[in-house]
């Protein structure tokens, strides 16, 4: 590790020591003016510093610089006594400014001749949201979409591609923020799943995260944030635990499945920082997000609770601008007879296209989830109105008999929505759009008693830009290819021309 005198704090940025660490910076949502920063370690062999540092920078100059002490620092996780971290909040940050956070630990040992020394743990990377979309065809505010993330097998590969990207000096293409859709974590993988042990069920999800998040690392700690949880970050098909998969057999056992609930939902609130089921935020009046948590409170009957369903509704009929709406499942789907998505909660999939079809403004749908990449559109409603879905996922595929999950890229339903589940729906289904040529997914052969026994969609993630131009807004679609590279070492792109659409 790099030790760094006290001198050279105050006048130097010290460079990045390691971008896959023991340690995580990670700017998670960024506003104009504010950013939150998680500070910490998932790993249990290192102790709280009694003193630590984060110091930010524009272009290479100190512009704050917050002490973090003993006693700030808190437990992600309930019943495990290990592992820590820290949430604080940047204030009174320029609007669409690039900023470097850097985090240091005093070091302690007088024996070693480092009294009064700092050690440089992790340093991260974002820019604040800007008061408007660009108006040049060169530069775009733009997000990175990606999903399914599983370790085994990625070697980095991942994050090394994302830290590629985010050094794009193409705007439209470099990412501002990530939204990243769900199953950044797999959670319920393996025989160890099966310990009728309490703390053991506990410690293994607690070093699940350790070992993703270690695995991540270059690409967390570059751009803010915004995670949504889906099955994995709990367990497959979660709330329910009534499929047939071996590895989930100890949640029939009360204890063993509060435990494992218990410790999932300290991983989705304190270490994703999803806790609200609705967020919003506006680029000036040009754009407006949505990022909904449609699994955290999903029961019988509904995939988000009453209050967090109203919220997402009020969105849509109140949008002003086009809209994005982030999900962690597909929208532009078929009734699955293996486990749930959004179509099998039929009452309130209807309501919401109901309401969808109300909207003034095109919305565009990101989503993860399903192990394929796809790009469709359809009209909805009778305003005129077109929606826009985009689909990223895997950013790394599940291996060994678990890649059975793998898919190619799948252009169902023909009709949106799908003549067959038979919704009341107050507008007539529409042929559905799919970009397949030339935005289609690449895909590998499996091969038995190897890595990827079926088919796979390549491992991607997408950026999305988007620009507002002679007065309307247009969005500019990329998939990178993140175990192939080009001549520069960079993903590769997949489309050889982007995806672009112009937005009402």
């Amino acid at each position: 590790m790099e030790i760094v005198n006290r001198s050279s704090i105050e006048n130097e940025i010290p460079d990045v020591l390691s971008d896959t660490s023991v340690w995580s910076l990670v700017p998670h949502k960024v506003s104009e003016t504010t950013a939150e920063i998680w500070a910490g370690t998932l790993f249990p062999y290192l102790r709280k510093p009694a003193l630590s540092r984060i110091i930010v920078y524009i272009n290479n100059t100190e512009v704050s610089r917050i002490d973090i002490t003993l006693d700030q620092w808190q437990r992600p996780f309930r019943r495990v006594s290990k592992r820590f971290y820290t949430l604080l909040t940047l204030n009174n940050l320029q609007p669409n400014q690039e900023y470097k956070a850097v985090l240091f630990q005093q070091l302690e040992d007088d024996a070693l001749n480092y009294a009064g020394d700092w050690l440089l743990l992790k340093t991260a990377y974002f820019s604040t949201l800007p008061l408007a979309l660009p108006t040049s065809e060169n530069d775009a505010f733009t997000v990175s979409l990606s999903s399914c993330f599983y370790e085994h097998k990625d070697y980095g590969q991942t994050a090394q591609a994302f830290k590629m990207l985010y050094a794009n000096d193409k705007n439209v293409f470099k990412p501002d923020i990530k939204f990243m859709v769900g199953d950044q974590v797999y959670l319920d993988i393996g025989a160890d799943s099966l310990s009728p042990l309490t703390n053991e069920v506990r410690l293994r999800i607690a070093d699940d995260y350790a070992k993703h998040w270690q695995a991540l690392g270059s690409m967390l700690s570059r751009g803010g944030a915004w995670m949504l949880p889906d099955d994995h970050e709990y367990w497959n098909d979660y709330p329910f635990y009534d499929g047939i998969v071996p590895t989930l057999y100890m949640l029939k056992i009360p204890k063993i499945r509060a435990a494992w609930k218990g410790a999932s939902e300290d991983g989705v609130k304190h270490i994703q920082q999803t806790k609200a089921l609705v967020d919003t935020f506006t680029i000036g009046n040009d754009l407006s997000f949505c990022i909904a948590d449609l699994r955290s409170s999903r029961s019988k009957t509904q995939f988000i609770n009453k209050a967090g369903f109203a919220e997402l509704i009020k969105w849509i009929t109140t949008l002003t601008t086009p809209g994005v709406l982030v999900i962690p499942q597909v929208l532009v789907t078929q009734e699955n007879k293996l486990e749930r998505n959004l179509l099998s909660f039929k009452k309130q999939y209807t309501a919401l296209l109901n309401a969808l079809a109300t909207a003034s403004h095109d919305i565009v749908v990101l989503s993860g989830d399903v192990h394929f990449g796809r790009i469709c559109s359809v009209d909805i409603g009778t305003q005129g109105v077109k929606l826009i879905e985009v689909v990223a996922s895997p950013t790394s595929n599940l291996t060994g008999v678990n890649s059975v999950a793998s898919s190619e890229p799948s252009y169902c339903p023909e009709k949106f929505p799908d003549p067959k589940a038979k919704l009341d729906i107050n507008w007539p289904e529409r042929d559905v759009e799919y970009y397949d040529k030339p935005y289609k997914l690449s895909t590998t052969k499996g091969r038995w008693f190897s890595s990827y026994w079926r088919e796979r969609t390549n491992e991607h993630m997408m950026t999305i830009g988007f620009n507002k131009i002679d007065g309307i807004v247009k969005m500019t679609v990329q998939a990178w290819l993140i175990r192939k590279t080009d001549a520069n070492e960079n993903p590769r792109a997949q489309f050889k021309d982007p995806f672009t659409i112009s937005l009402n």
